[in-house]
């Protein structure tokens, strides 16, 4: 025992350690800032919100000696036996949760409350290490199968936790996709996911058939630009009538104001691009008009599609949030308060801050949720853009170093683990500190260590604890 012990301490990585509880300490005393109670004025009472991030603090500090202990070869192991009991978890917790904040995402068990979505990231981590670290996986393009198989991983998780009404959480998981980069996975397949974004928010801006009309009128010009160097006899039935023909009852019913539906709009833009790519491609096939194709037809069925996510599976909260980040609507006394609030906050801390319990827009609660998903607030008023750019500039560190360390692991499974812990760091960085300033719309997930919460706590020190014992065992595994 003393031997292991010895060894731990000899082979642990203390940048990350160290930083980890200066983040740690850094949260709960923002936390007490955030909250501060004058009849309540310890920070060690537990009748506040302080008090019980203190005993979850100490609860975590247990879980990663505890994590650093066990044999590093059971994380690999039990991967999947994790995985398939965290989705069993989100099941139940669907049908017996408690609803909190317009979403059922927790578990009361006694005086707790437990969220399986903040551990759904880390089993997912040891899922998709253990799949792509298995021999004879790749997902390099060669072989595509492996690659669905590593999304469908993602989309089982993420699928259920949209169906609990938290599809902020949900949005994390395709920080997996950075990991799949590193590991192979098609540049063009990145692409594509962004591509999907991009078209998805001009379509909730310009309208699913604007951007539609768009594609297909760009496709078009594309045919006649290909067809002229390549000098084929272009016959205006092709390039000319079947779009008309087309686009005639398109035409009829917006004269008439009639109700168009997305699916005869779909069938509308499939017709008017497939005529020209069989013209083109029949003789031999045409990568080109096959790709054009591809694209237009992708963009098509994705505006067409953004009405009926955006009315049928968000939630009423989250469209106006989503409309609110994009201009659409205004709601200063709504869900727009929040960031307004939020930047006033951050932007009265000036370079070094009000100081320590002075924040004028916390003391006065103006900032809703100040201590959980809008805890930069209080960084950025009390200690200003100095504060502000140390925590900060300790989180790029943090995943840069993790990833350097995830770099020298000596198999597969403990070096796509390690990336997936910097890229869900990442994401949920990205997208806290950016919602809090308006970068981001807003979506209600943690800062990193930072804020108030047991099971957001407890997730994170797993995760990372979990990566710094297989780092600390690297000479002894063989994969």
């Amino acid at each position: 025992m003393a031997r292991q012990v010895g060894n731990i301490v000899k082979n642990l990585d203390w940048q990350i350690v160290i930083i980890y509880i200066f983040l740690v300490f850094a949260g709960w005393v923002n936390i007490y800032s955030a909250v501060f109670d004058e009849t309540a004025a310890s920070i060690f009472d537990v009748s506040q919100k302080y008090g019980k991030q203190l005993i979850w603090i100490i609860a975590a500090f247990l879980v990663a000696v505890t994590v650093l202990i066990i044999d590093s070869r059971m994380y690999f192991s039990f991967a999947y036996f994790f995985y398939g009991f965290i989705i069993l978890s989100l099941i139940v917790v669907y049908f017996l949760g408690v609803e909190v904040n317009g979403g059922r995402s927790w578990i009361e068990i006694g005086p707790l409350r437990i969220q399986p979505s903040e551990f759904a990231k880390l089993a997912t981590s040891l899922t998709v290490a253990k799949y792509l670290g298995s021999y004879g996986i790749h997902i390099s393009g060669k072989k595509w199968k492996d690659l669905f198989v590593a999304c469908f991983i993602l989309l089982i998780p993420a699928a259920l936790i949209v169906w609990q009404g938290d599809a902020g959480t949900a949005l994390v998981f395709a920080a997996f996709f950075l990991v799949f980069y590193r590991e192979g996975m098609p540049l063009g397949v990145l692409l594509v996911g962004i591509y999907f974004i991009l078209v998805f928010s001009l379509s909730i801006i310009w309208g699913g058939a604007s951007i539609s009309l768009f594609a297909i009128c760009i496709c078009l010009i594309s045919f006649v630009a290909y067809g002229l160097q390549k000098n084929h006899k272009l016959q205006p039935i092709v390039l000319i009538a079947v779009p008309i023909i087309f686009l005639t009852p398109i035409l009829i019913y917006h004269i008439f104001d009639l109700q168009i539906n997305e699916f005869f709009c779909f069938l509308a833009g499939f017709g008017i691009l497939l005529v020209p790519t069989l013209w083109f491609s029949y003789k031999k096939k045409n990568f080109f008009i096959i790709l054009l194709f591809g694209i237009g037809l992708s963009t098509v069925v994705i505006s067409e599609s953004v009405e009926y996510v955006f009315y049928n599976i968000l939630e009423e909260h989250q469209r106006t949030r989503i409309e609110v980040f994009f201009g659409l609507k205004s709601d200063p006394r709504g869900s727009e308060f929040n960031v307004i609030q939020s930047k006033i906050a951050i932007g009265s801390g000036d370079l070094t801050g009000k100081g320590f319990l002075n924040g004028t827009q916390t003391k006065n609660n103006f900032v809703p949720e100040q201590s959980t998903d809008f805890i930069f607030c209080t960084i950025g008023e009390e200690w200003g853009f100095a504060g502000a750019v140390v925590i900060l500039g300790l989180f790029i560190y943090l995943i840069i170093r993790i990833m350097k360390v995830a770099e020298r692991q000596r198999t597969r499974f403990s070096r796509i683990y390690g990336y997936c812990v910097a890229s869900i760091l990442f994401m949920h960085v990205m997208i806290n500190i950016g919602m809090t300033i308006g970068l981001m719309p807003v979506i209600g997930i943690p800062l990193p260590f930072f804020s108030y919460g047991g099971s957001s706590l407890w997730g994170f020190t797993l995760l990372l604890f979990i990566f710094l014992k297989l780092d600390v065992n690297r000479e002894e595994l063989i994969q």
